[in-house]
């Protein structure tokens, strides 16, 4: 049976009435705000919330809490508490965004596991990495003289996702200008002549149901629905993360995510509680080792990834895997992209995912949205109606969240080239990172700054990494004989190479995933440049108002004209915004 909650007011003898009691009260009932009566009789708010995860239900109660006061609908496919092996780790820079949302509360009474820092593991040889103390902020101790303050040392935090979406959920269900609601979202509502979202259709209890909403906010998870729909990027997908709940795991080192590097991909160890312990083992699509004859995917965790795994966690991980209980989520990459639809935002893995090698991906919700409730205030916006204005401050997010998701996104796709090195050039590149954080002081200090989302500035991140790129080849020369100086030279340019591919392909996903073509009038032809337009097959919304169906001829120019044909480009009109389809090149 679906579930509709709306907190009642304080006055109200209950807290908790029931769903029933709620959809009943008359439009002339007393002691109801009328927000609370035009969500429940009309189904109209000011923000439509599809998904009640982290990032949606986050955003609702930031929304719907002074100074927004927004009149919120959160609506979600199924309120059970979730049952999920990523989204259990939270870096200090979502801890930090977190308290800054006055959402701290959540992380109590779930057995949360406080996070100090990483162990890296390279074939048995570990090294110590723990969140920087210079950048924690600092806190009151007790001396001689009187209190003095002193660094204090950031700290992460790693729980059953679960538990975690279950606080949230209840924090959402106890604000007044919250409807939590139990529904499936099937469709978007439009304004036919302007293209507006106006809100969302879905299905309640088997019946069909619409929700209205000023702005309509799509967090529907890695597996969106309307992600097709609006944005023009596919998913790039290439492993799956295979994960097992180890109960008791002796770990080398408590209170610290664990990356075991060897022969094959890596993997991950860190508690989610008092005694259960999650490990994610990646296992790259077509990997011979996990094909069917050779025993599946159990099989490969058996013969290849027990025996590198730290003696301490091995028991526990064969109990685990005797038991059978091992589930998979695909590893993902989408760069970020410009909300453009007027009435529509899409936010979280719906719109930008990045590996999870490196735990990111809630410490980019969380700060997403810090950033978009401070762009979206009623002093700002006061009226969330104004699509023109919602869309300006979305063009706003899109950049000023680079400064930290541009480092977590690249440091997340590089790390993992490097850890899941599969060739001699990436080998060495992994052997240089290891003796690199071997090196301590800021050889650790800024690269976990960056990877905990305390540090937000992407030169650092370029800096650090190609001096693990360097270093790497310096090893690689010292290590070859001196008769191989020559083939050790090309062999290190090799691997310079592999360097920039690693940092620098995610990079251009990042800042160039979408386009907006040149205005012009039916018929016309203009020149594009290769730099402005890719020309993959695929849609591209262009701000401009047609009244029927074109097609135009883009020429490229400069030096593409002689190596790139004569691209052909339909033009289906939608009023004001249009689709651009690349038909051919």
């Amino acid at each position: 049976m679906p579930y509709f909650h709306d907190t009642p007011p304080s006055t109200s003898p209950s807290r908790t009435p029931s769903p029933c009691s709620l959809s009943k009260i008359p439009v002339q009932a007393t002691g109801v705000p009328p927000e609370t009566l035009r969500r429940i009789h009309h189904h109209e708010s000011d923000v439509i919330i599809v998904g009640a995860g982290i990032l949606g239900t986050a955003l609702a109660i930031t929304f719907a809490r002074p100074p927004h006061n927004r009149s919120v609908t959160l609506l979600e496919k199924s309120l059970k508490e979730p049952d999920r092996i990523v989204g259990e780790l939270l870096q200090p820079g979502g801890v930090s965004a977190l308290k800054e949302l006055g959402l701290e509360e959540c992380l109590e009474e779930i057995d949360s596991i406080i996070v100090k820092g990483y162990e890296v593991i390279y074939y048995r040889d570990g090294v110590e990495i723990p969140y920087s103390d210079n950048a924690g902020g600092t806190i009151n101790s007790p001396g001689e003289g009187g209190t003095k303050e002193r660094p204090c040392r950031p700290e992460g935090r790693s729980f059953h996702h679960g538990r975690f979406i279950r606080r949230l959920r209840e924090v959402a269900m106890r604000e007044p200008n919250i409807s939590v609601v139990e529904s499936t979202v099937v469709g978007v509502v439009k304004d036919t002549y302007t293209g507006q979202v106006l809100g969302v259709d879905c299905f309640t209890n088997d019946e069909k149901d619409v929700w209205f909403g000023q702005l309509t906010v799509m967090a529907d998870g890695y597996n969106s629905k309307f992600r097709k729909q609006f944005i023009p990027r596919s998913v790039v997908s290439k492993s799956r993360f295979w994960g097992l709940e180890l109960i008791d795991a002796d770990l080398p080192r408590p209170m610290y995510g664990h990356v075991v590097l060897g022969d094959g991909a890596p993997v991950l160890l860190y508690q989610i509680g008092t005694r259960e312990t999650r490990a994610l083992v990646d296992v790259p699509d077509g990997l011979e080792s996990a094909s069917t004859k050779n025993g599946g995917v159990k099989g490969h965790l058996r013969h290849f990834v027990l025996p590198s795994l730290p003696v301490s966690v091995q028991p526990s991980f064969k109990r685990a895997l005797d038991e059978g209980k091992l589930r998979s989520m695909p590893n993902s990459f989408l760069p970020p992209s410009v909300n453009r639809v007027p009435g529509l935002v899409m936010l979280g893995d719906a719109m930008n995912m990045r590996h999870p090698l490196t735990g990111g991906g809630m410490t980019v919700a969380f700060n997403d949205v810090v950033l978009l409730t401070h762009l979206l205030s009623p002093v700002k916006v006061p009226n969330l109606g104004n699509t023109d204005a919602v869309l300006k401050q979305m063009q706003t997010f899109h950049w000023k969240r680079k400064n930290l998701t541009s480092v977590i996104n690249i440091l997340a796709q590089a790390l993992y080239s490097l850890f899941a090195a599969n060739d001699p050039q990436l080998k060495a590149l992994q052997l240089g990172c290891f003796r690199y954080f071997q090196r301590g002081g800021q050889c650790i200090d800024v690269p976990v700054g960056l990877l905990a989302g305390i540090i937000r500035q992407p030169f650092l991140l370029f800096y650090h990494f190609y001096c693990v790129a360097l270093l790497g080849i310096w090893i690689h020369l010292r290590q070859s004989p001196l008769y191989m100086l020559p083939w050790s030279l090309i062999s290190g340019i090799g691997i310079f190479y592999k360097a920039c591919v690693a940092a620098l392909v995610p990079t251009h996903y990042a800042t160039n995933t979408r386009t907006t073509l040149p205005l012009c009038r039916n018929g016309c032809s203009f020149n594009i440049s290769h730099q402005q337009f890719d020309g993959m097959p695929g849609r591209y919304d262009v701000p401009v108002t047609l009244t029927d169906e074109t097609t135009l001829i883009v020429q490229p120019f400069g030096r593409h004209r002689k190596t790139r044909k004569i691209r052909k480009i339909q033009i289906t009109s939608t009023l004001i915004n249009f689709q651009v389809h690349i038909l051919s090149k």
